[in-house]
């Protein structure tokens, strides 16, 4: 009998795994060896496409197990490098179509444009507009017709979630729902979330234990019910050197 996965963790990337400015994830090489020491999984939960994520993920060494993509819109298989992945994207785009005009969705951009829009290189661009099922963009009509767009779109199954500068419409799904998928299929002993953003804090309480990952960069989460108990808790250093610290010392006190 396969004995039991000992520990999944699901992290998101931008500002937690990956160093804000320079992407940077080895100061959590420490962190990521023992977990592969100590036969647990790590699950990659972003905003990122699939197109996006398969080469991070070959590249932090966790290949081998799924993603959750697009905000948790959909799963890339592990060890898929996107050709398999069946998505709700064009579905969503022609629902799009069809509903007041306003908004400009990276569909409807060059890889100039998403460049522009997005601060990426050319290359990161690309891939970032190779969608499977959601679709970000910006809202470029009258902010008093803004209401009538997303009632529209609510009419039409699309859900809208903003953050920034970006409208995110998709036909459903989140990182916890996806985490809920993952969790059934693994069955894992124990379970760590870490993230740093609004759209992480599903995910933080959803997981045995969470870690809120610092990031100078952006506004601190407000105080979550679980801090008291420290079944959440906050790091004090930055990206990959805070999830680091955190991912040890929950390892040492799991004892695994």
């Amino acid at each position: 009998m396969t004995a039991p996965l000992p520990l999944l963790v699901f992290s998101d990337l931008d500002g937690t795994l990956l160093r804000h400015g320079d992407y940077a994830f080895e100061p959590a090489r420490p962190a990521l060896d023992a977990l592969v020491g100590k036969k647990g999984g790590l699950i990659l939960a972003t905003s990122k496409t699939a197109a996006e994520v398969a080469p991070l993920r070959r590249d932090i060494g966790f290949e081998n197990w799924p993603a959750i993509v697009e905000n948790g819109g959909g799963i890339l298989p592990a060890g898929d490098d996107t050709g398999d992945v069946q998505g709700t994207y064009e579905d969503l785009r022609s629902r799009l179509a069809a509903l007041p005009a306003g908004f400009v969705g990276f569909g409807d951009m060059t890889t100039s444009e998403v460049e522009q829009a997005t601060g990426l290189s050319p290359s990161e661009a690309e891939n970032a507009r190779i969608r499977l099922f959601t679709e970000p963009g910006l809202w470029k009509g009258h902010e008093s017709d803004l209401p009538a767009f997303l009632q529209a779109a609510e009419k039409a199954g699309i859900f809208a979630r903003r953050g920034g500068r970006f409208l995110t419409l998709s036909l459903g799904g989140t990182k916890a729902d996806r985490m809920d998928e993952l969790i059934s299929m693994y069955r894992p002993r124990h379970t760590v979330a870490l993230g740093d953003a609004p759209n992480d804090v599903e995910m933080l309480e959803k997981a045995e234990f969470g870690v809120i990952v610092k990031n100078a960069a952006a506004p601190p989460l407000p105080a979550m019910s679980g801090e008291a108990s420290g079944r959440i808790r906050r790091t004090n250093r930055e990206g990959p050197d805070g999830w680091s610290e955190a991912m040890l010392a929950l390892m040492n006190e799991m004892n695994l």
